[in-house]
């Protein structure tokens, strides 16, 4: 029997209430399976961590995660530390670690879920948003200097490499190549952004050579968050950069009701180190402690886990289960207008999920 050794970092806010959650439902459907088990590590890393240690991780955190088969991530944000500190001393530096380049945003109208877009039918919005996870917009090149002084100038610089932009256009092009539709919109800022834009749109031509039978076209990324809206339909799979794919991925979850239920995962395609799974909500310090987080969103990013360990039966079998809960208004948290718990909602997944033994009775 397989065992996979996972990682759990719960983070702030809300994340040590879903990401317990999630380790729940993972053993859950592993006591329910007769292939496989999980062998899970906590790591108590984050905000609370920042006030002892004056870190968010150790320096040498990367080594203790860098043999896990996965991370299941909660969130980084603190009211009380800025948010360069704990994104940049806690995620980012897993993500930069190792190199996790790629990350995969699904996103769909699950069932029961009353989305804002009223003329929408769930088959018109099921979307996979690709965004470049290691350099762009984020890359961390800049600085600040003559600071205090009137003339205090900073920058942000974004930085795009060839062989960046490439291996995140091929990813982007398999994975589109992969979906029933084979469709792919490359977003882009090129009428503005007249460099690394268009080297981006130069790169995305090039690659789609390789892969004949996908259809692409490119959308300036104001022009993609009107089209997201009006013509939902005609989107299947996007790709791009990591601020534009940060904004348009928060645009797309709302739009399927809610940031509660959106999942992402930060991919190291070459499978060379890690890979880390996680809901998109943030830490979510005003709900933090009332149990109630909705624990949808780290389900879905669990599905993904599986998925990426090649449990395609066990990962089916978890998102049956989570639409079966959204379909049930009675188990619905208050993000999506419900009164559920987070407790109710997780032992809700747990119980669809059932042992081998109770799932052969019935």
């Amino acid at each position: 029997m397989k065992t996979y050794a996972i990682a759990t970092i719960p983070g702030d806010g809300i994340g040590k209430e879903v990401v317990p959650a999630g380790r729940q439902v993972l053993e859950a459907i592993a006591d329910s399976s007769s292939g496989f088990r999980f062998a899970f590590e906590n790591f108590d890393w984050g905000g609370d961590y920042y006030r002892q240690h004056g870190v968010m991780m150790p320096a040498d955190g990367l080594d203790s995660l860098r043999h896990k088969d996965a991370i299941l991530f909660g969130s980084a944000g603190d009211p009380d530390i800025p948010d360069h500190i704990t994104l940049w001393g806690l995620r980012l530096k897993i993500c930069q670690g190792f190199d996790q380049y790629a990350n995969v945003r699904p996103t769909r109208i699950l069932p029961g879920i009353d989305a804002p877009l009223k003329r929408c039918k769930p088959e018109d919005l099921n979307w996979v948003i690709v965004r470049e996870n290691s350099e762009g917009e984020y890359s961390g090149v800049g600085g600040r200097v003559h600071q205090g002084h009137p003339i205090e100038a900073a920058t942000d610089v974004t930085m795009m490499t060839r062989a960046g932009v490439e291996r995140v256009m091929r990813f982007a092009f398999k994975l589109a190549q992969s979906r029933p539709r084979k469709l792919l919109t490359v977003i882009t800022k090129s009428n503005a952004q007249r460099h690394a834009m268009v080297m981006w749109d130069e790169i995305a031509l090039q690659i789609s050579k390789e892969f004949p039978d996908v259809t692409w076209d490119k959308e300036i990324v104001d022009a993609a968050t009107a089209r997201m809206v009006n013509r939902p339909a005609t989107l299947d799979t996007l790709v791009a950069t990591n601020l534009h794919a940060d904004i348009l991925s928060d645009l797309a979850a709302a739009l399927a009701g809610s940031l509660g239920i959106a999942p992402t995962g930060n991919i190291d395609p070459e499978r060379r180190y890690p890979s880390m799974f996680e809901p998109i909500h943030g830490s979510a310090f005003d709900i933090m402690g009332k149990g109630l987080a909705n624990p949808v969103g780290t389900f879905w990013s669990c599905v993904m886990l599986l998925e990426h360990l090649g449990e395609f039966d066990a990962a089916q079998r978890l998102m049956g289960a989570i639409e079966q809960v959204t379909a049930n208004p009675t188990l619905h948290t208050g993000d999506l207008g419900g009164k559920a718990t987070t407790a109710q909602v997780t032992q809700a997944v747990c119980n669809l999920l059932g042992t081998a033994e109770q799932r052969l009775a019935a």
